[in-house]
Formats: C-alpha cells, structure tokens, sequence
C-alpha cells in the first residue's frame, strides 16, 4: 500500500549537501531517499545536464518520487548501489549521500513495529520483501545467537539475561507483539531507565533484522570504487556502531587491520576527510527530536 505521510525535514540538509561539492553537470546518488528532503535540495543545485539516481527500498519511499527528468528512483537496498547503477549504464559519480538509520515516517507508522510508543507485530522490516522479520529473530533465534544481536547491536551489558528470559517464555507461547516483547522483559525495564534500555532492545533487533552492519560495509566498499577522484561521500549516523564503521572507512579505507604503507613508510588512504565530525545546532535539535544523535562525516576520493 503506498502511503503519502508526512515525511520529516532531512536531518543536517544544508551541511550534508554542502560536503558533497555539487557541480552542476555532476551525476549524484541520494541512497537513502526516504521523504525526498535531501534530494530536492540536490536537485536544486544541479544544472540541466546533471543526474541524480536515488535508491531506497522501502515501498511507502516510492509515493515521493520526485517529477524531474534529472531524477531516477531505484526501489532497491542501497548494499547494490554499484550493479543498478551499472543497469542504469553509470560506473562512476562525482558525490554519495547517506543518511542512515530508520526514517521520522517509518518510526510514526505503528504498524511497522520500529517505535517503542506503540504495539504492533514484530516486524521492523525495511523492506516487506524481506524474509526475516522481528518475530522470526525473537521467536527463533536460540540463546546464543539473541545474546549475539543484544550484545554486538544492542551493546547491552544484560545481553545474556535478556537472551535467557526471551527463550524461557516463548516455550509457553509465542512472543507476537511489541508489547509483549515489553511484558517478557519488564524486570528488565526499571522506570528510569526504560525508554532507554527499550530503545538499544529495539535497535538491536533492528539492526539483525535489515542487516545493516553489512549493508553499511558493502555500500562503503561499493562507493569507493564507484566515486570519481576528487568524489565526495557524505555520511549521517545515529549510533556509535554505525559512526565507527564510517569513520573508520573513511580514516583508512578498511574496517580493520591497518592500510599498507607505501616506501617512504606513509600510508596509502583513499580518502580525505573533508571536515571535523558535523553535528546538529541544538536548535535543529530542538526541531527535529531525529537530529538529537545524528553525527555528519564527510569525505573526499583522493
């Protein structure tokens, strides 16, 4: 069903498409197209002769696609950036833009399970083509892999605790809804520390469920080899497990290890940071509740 809700203002607009450098003949990529917020703003720099592809795999996204001729919506995940760019005949852009995590319109529609203000089903999928949804993790998934996503995405410390009880009550019935996830794990839950705590339960399922640490190294990976020298990739996180990813990538073009040194011992980088770490004035904070933890990097192809 497609859904023409309101989609909140872009996080960062102006700074995010700043750092992308835009010329006005340039081909851009808007990989999280969401509301379209990012894009207009794109597209309002480019010139006649210029492009901009955006990608976002979640089917209310595609009520927003934007009527220019300059513009094409790929309704796919952003982890086959480089293939449909390819379909679309284009091996190389002059700029990237990502703002990640899930949207303001995907947290305000109850039924897609992501917020922890309402009940709904299990299901927190980005994509409705995807096979494993919130309930298939929590329902099962065995101990050792729940404490796994509790720990690696959730990176909370009571990882094994809450892994233990989540198996121990769904022997009785299965555990269907948002709240019931909520009743299953209240002593876990202290008044002052809910909303948190219920927050990183939220996002580690989240994260299992849309795959998107691996989504975010492919696109990472994909982008270096797709962006021009002298390209721009510019990049909006929400949580340190992303923004570690990010700056890491960017800081030396790997997410471990350490690059090769060339013969005068200096190491080879692909990238170039453009800025220090770009964060939202408190008064967009004030605005837009979304901006409260968003971390802006930007980076430049050498």
């Amino acid at each position: 069903m497609m859904m023409t809700m309101e989609y909140h203002n872009p996080v960062l607009l102006k700074e995010t498409v700043d750092g992308l450098n835009i010329k006005p003949d340039g081909i851009y990529v808007d990989v999280t197209f969401g509301g379209g917020g990012h894009s207009k703003e794109i597209l309002r720099r480019l010139g006649p002769n210029g492009k901009l592809f955006g990608f976002d795999q979640d089917e209310d996204a595609q009520a927003n696609a934007l009527q220019d001729e300059r513009f094409v919506l790929i309704p796919e995940n952003f982890r086959y950036i480089k293939r449909f760019l390819r379909f679309h005949g284009v091996k190389s852009v002059d700029g990237i833009l990502a703002d990640l995590g899930v949207s303001s319109h995907q947290f305000d529609v109850p039924e897609r399970g992501f917020s922890t203000r309402f009940d709904a089903e299990l299901d927190m999928r980005m994509s409705k083509k995807n096979e494993l949804d919130a309930f298939k993790v929590v329902n099962e998934y065995d101990e050792a892999n729940l404490k796994r996503v509790f720990l690696d995405y959730g990176e909370l410390k009571i990882a094994p605790a809450l892994a233990r009880t989540i198996v121990e009550a769904r022997e009785k019935r299965d555990i269907k809804t948002t709240d019931e996830l909520k009743i299953v794990l209240s002593k876990y839950l202290p008044e002052q520390f809910k909303n948190k705590i219920l927050a990183q339960i939220y996002q580690a399922i989240r994260i299992e469920v849309n795959q998107e640490m691996d989504v975010l190294k492919e696109f990472l990976e994909q982008s270096l080899e797709i962006l021009k020298p002298e390209g721009r990739l510019s990049v909006i996180s929400y949580h340190s497990l992303e923004d570690r990813l990010v700056k890491r990538f960017i800081k030396n073009g790997m997410f471990e290890g350490e690059p090769e040194r060339d013969f005068f011992g200096n190491f080879s980088v692909p990238f170039k940071s453009i800025e220090k770490l770009i964060v939202p004035t408190d008064e967009e904070i004030k605005e837009n509740n979304r901006a409260r933890s968003a971390k802006l990097r930007v980076a430049e192809k050498k």
